[in-house]
C-alpha cells in the first residue's frame, strides 16, 4: 500500500512540472512586447515607473513572477489582468522565450 502511494506521488509530481517551449510563446508574446521591449519605457498606470526589460531573464523567474501576478501576490493591475489570462504552460513558454532573448542573440526580434 505504501509503495503504491509513493509511486502515485511520483506521477503527480511529474504531472505538475511544466516545461516551457519558446517557440510556442510566439502566440502569446504580443501581450508583452508593447511594454517590455521598449528601452527606457515608463508606464504611467497606476504609478510612473520604469518597465523592466525581461529579455535574458531566468525562465523560471519569469514564470514565477507571472504566477505571482495572477494570484495577486504581486501588485500591478495591468500585469494581473495579463497574467490572469495565461495558463501555467503559457507562463512557462513565455519564460523560455524571454530567457532566450539576450542582447547578443542574433535572432532577438526585440533589438
Amino acid at each position: 500500500m505504501l509503495a503504491t502511494g509513493l509511486v502515485l506521488t511520483g506521477f503527480t509530481a511529474q504531472a505538475d512540472e511544466v516545461k516551457g517551449n519558446a517557440a510556442a510563446a510566439n502566440a502569446k508574446v504580443w501581450l508583452c512586447v508593447g511594454c517590455h521591449s521598449i528601452p527606457e519605457y515608463r508606464a504611467d498606470y497606476p504609478l510612473v515607473y520604469k518597465v523592466p526589460m525581461i529579455g535574458g531573464q531566468n525562465a523560471a523567474y519569469i514564470a514565477s513572477a507571472l504566477a505571482a501576478y495572477k494570484k495577486g501576490e504581486r501588485k500591478h493591475p495591468t500585469m494581473r489582468a495579463i497574467a490572469g489570462s495565461l495558463s501555467d504552460q503559457d507562463m512557462a513558454d513565455l519564460g523560455e522565450y524571454y530567457a532566450a532573448q539576450t542582447a547578443s542573440s542574433p535572432k532577438n526580434p526585440l533589438k
